[in-house]
């Protein structure tokens, strides 16, 4: 061993071969933090005074070649200026360099995950290759940056500009099939072939110049051979449409392409500036400052998630009662994510509606090539409809998901608890508080409510909830069971609501007094969606189910009194009475039609203005910038009280809560993050203007007092 640092050792062997290998040996996985990117140039300087080194050979001893640069570092850097963050990339950059100046060959052997500043490392190499289950990429677009350590320069050298300015865009990761196409591999080795002994076999034919490495160096570190007036139209059409997709809260995607446009025609070096001004210019973004807080908080859930479920066994056997939409979609979720369940419903017509709706789901699955026939089958035969409890004796876990009714859900509770010995069960209730339902059961400790979200295989949020009698060791089982199933779980505490539909009907209750003082509604849509909402309002409404919504507006306004009272005439409940449902019957606030590609769209009608007409008392003069307010300050100001009574333990909860069950925009990066940013005193100053509005509009103390003592969710 030549060198063998933390993170990064130097072997050369006898036939010239030099082995390069990252293997960290503190932790789990390889990243490029500071420690080791120090250690790399140590390692360089090993290889730069080593003689008889014919060629390079780039290696991992982890699972994973190179996860990506270390994210907890980021927020550090931010805090930076735009020229000390081109000076810091730049010190890395001259270094990295220095791998691809070698004057050997140098080829990396890429397994398992070389995302973002592991793509990278492997780029600095003359050649590449993987193994066939490795997945590569540069996902810094996602955090509201771009690569920074050559990947817009090298990317597009060797794989094309438009290759690069989608991969950069999107910030996807890739199979091997599709980097062999656009050459960002250049060999991918059977799945029966060692990884190693390949790339070994590879260097020695660079090495006796059997392939040409010397070409692939010089196209990687060249200009761009491309004609200008082309390529120009390119970039620009190219610009525009990515600005399109991304939108204007996400400067990101955009300023990767100006790199890449930019650094075309300049030499290596001076190309890697180029990106290096373009990431200061990301990284200084609100966006990045933000989506880097989401990608923490998204750690700081899993790391709490594992130590909550830890000791836990996986489940083997569930069940879920009810085959309704809810209900086959949890027996979907569960039975995709390798847990068998059982599905009972009263008769054989709800059993072939759920199995018939699981069935859709994997069929485009398998049309769209991400499952073959066998996996499908697999998972079908893993949902097994019942109508009788006689099979439910070998269930560990079961979930109620019956209709939303108080009455109707603890009977159903007290008979499933009589046919099981020792199971767990849960009740996927949106708004009914678990102790409500809990005196049903002769043993109360082991119930708990386990809150999905609809379309249960699309949203990934599952809130887990603690009842008063619930105990440790049902919430850990509880969890473990989201893990498996590939959801989040957040722990809250019981209250009508829980934490998201608390939180989301002061918001409704928002809109629904903005109608009142005859505000379009599809104003407030636009406004709202500008703000950075995925839907508005109205047609957030629509989705979620007029029914459901005037349901939750009394069993929420019932909990929590007048501060979350609907009048009885409101919108959602004339609409309710007119049974306009929303997207499930075709008509709610807009009119809902399959295109001629199948898809539901929405579009405006004039049948809706009687229903509006009927609930407008007022006709004030509301600005863009009230319609947020307005919208706004309830849903601040319930989140907070969620907080002062221990609904969630922690801010980062709410706002990740919110985030990924309401779609909150993630360039704000949660609720109490964007208080942080607008600053308290401007939040309350405002909200004084609307406390006539009522008791929702009224700041809570704890505000107040955060205030007036300079306090902040984040430090």
């Amino acid at each position: 061993m030549n060198y063998d640092g933390p993170i990064w050792s130097v072997n050369l062997d006898s036939e010239g071969i030099c082995e390069l290998k990252i293997d960290t040996k503190e932790s789990g996985a390889n990243v490029m933090n500071t420690t080791a990117i120090e250690d790399l140039k140590k390692a360089i300087s090993t290889i730069q005074s080593l003689d008889n080194v014919k060629g390079l050979l780039i290696t991992s001893g982890k699972e994973h070649f190179i996860f990506g640069a270390d994210i907890t570092e980021f927020i550090g850097h931010f805090q930076k200026s735009k020229d000390e963050l081109q000076d810091w990339l730049w010190s890395i950059n001259s270094e990295y360099n220095k791998i691809e100046d070698f004057p050997f060959p140098t080829l990396a052997a890429v397994n398992g995950f070389a995302l973002g500043g592991g793509l990278e490392v492997c780029m600095l190499a003359d050649m590449r290759i993987a193994s066939p289950t490795a997945k590569i990429g540069v996902p810094e677009s996602k955090l509201g940056l771009i690569p920074g350590w050559g990947g817009t320069v090298r990317l597009a050298r060797v794989c094309g500009p438009d290759t690069a300015m989608e991969w950069v865009a999107t910030g996807r990761q890739w199979k091997m099939k599709d980097a062999f196409k656009v050459g960002a591999v250049d060999a991918v080795v059977n799945p029966d072939t060692d990884l190693n002994q390949a790339a070994r076999k590879m260097l020695k034919s660079m090495i006796n110049e059997e392939l040409n490495w010397q070409e692939a160096r010089k196209k990687k570190t060249s200009p761009l051979k491309l004609n200008k007036t082309e390529a120009g139209m390119s970039f620009k059409g190219g610009e525009a449409f990515i600005a399109g997709q991304a939108g204007p809260h996400y400067p990101a995607p955009v300023n990767g392409v100006k790199a890449i446009a930019e650094g075309a025609y300049l030499s290596r070096d001076e190309a890697i500036k180029k990106e290096g001004f373009y990431f200061a210019e990301s990284a200084k973004t609100t966006a990045a400052a933000s989506l880097v807080r989401v990608f923490l908080g998204d750690q700081f859930l899993k790391k709490k998630s594992k130590k909550i479920s830890k000791g836990q066994d996986n489940l083997k056997m569930t069940a879920v009662l009810g085959a309704g939409i809810m209900g086959g979609g949890i027996a979907y979720q569960s039975a995709s994510s390798g847990v068998p369940i059982l599905m009972k419903d009263i008769n054989q017509a709800g059993l072939y509606a759920g199995m018939t709706e699981a069935s859709k789901l994997l069929s485009k699955l398998h049309k769209k090539g991400r499952i073959d026939s066998m996996k499908m089958n697999m998972i079908m035969g893993s949902i097994m409809p019942t109508l009788s409890y006689g099979d439910f004796k070998g269930a560990e876990f079961i979930t109620e998901a019956v209709v939303e009714n108080l009455e109707v859900k603890k009977k159903v509770l007290a008979e499933v608890e009589g046919q099981v010995d020792g199971a767990i069960i849960a009740s996927n209730t949106s708004t009914i508080p678990i102790n409500d339902m809990a005196v049903a059961l002769k043993d109360p400790t082991k119930f708990c409510g386990l809150h999905f979200f609809n379309p249960v295989h699309k949203m990934p949020l599952v809130e887990v909830v603690r009842g008063e009698k619930t105990s440790e060791d049902t919430i850990a089982k509880a969890v473990k069971y989201c893990l498996q199933m590939k959801k989040t779980p957040i722990v809250v505490n019981d209250c009508s609501g829980f934490l998201v539909n608390r939180v989301l009907f002061p918001y409704f209750l928002g809109f629904v007094k903005l109608i009142e003082d005859g505000v379009d509604f599809r104003r407030i849509d636009k406004v709202m969606e500008k703000w950075g909402w995925p839907m508005g309002p109205a047609y957030l409404l629509d989705v979620v189910g007029i029914d459901t919504a005037d349901h939750c507006t009394h069993t929420i306004g019932n909990a929590y009194g007048e501060r979350m009272k609907f009048d009885s005439n409101n919108i959602i409940n004339e609409l309710f009475k007119s049974e306009r449902f929303g997207q499930k019957n075709g008509k709610g606030f807009y009119t809902y039609a399959p295109d001629k590609r199948g898809r539901i769209k929405k579009s405006y009608q004039e049948d809706i203005e009687p229903f509006i007409s009927k609930c407008a008392k007022n006709k004030k003069e509301v600005s863009d910038t009230d319609i947020i307010h307005r919208m706004m300050f309830p849903m601040m100001f319930e989140s907070v009280r969620c907080l002062d009574e221990n609904i969630v333990e922690s801010h980062i909860e709410v706002d990740m809560g919110l985030l990924l069950g309401l779609g909150f925009p993630p360039f704000r990066a949660g609720i109490c993050k964007f208080m942080d940013d607008v600053g308290l005193d401007k939040i309350l100053d405002a909200a004084k203007e609307f406390e006539d509005l009522g008791e929702a509009y009224k700041a809570p103390e704890s505000l107040v007092e955060m205030k007036n003592n300079n306090k902040k969710f984040y430090n």
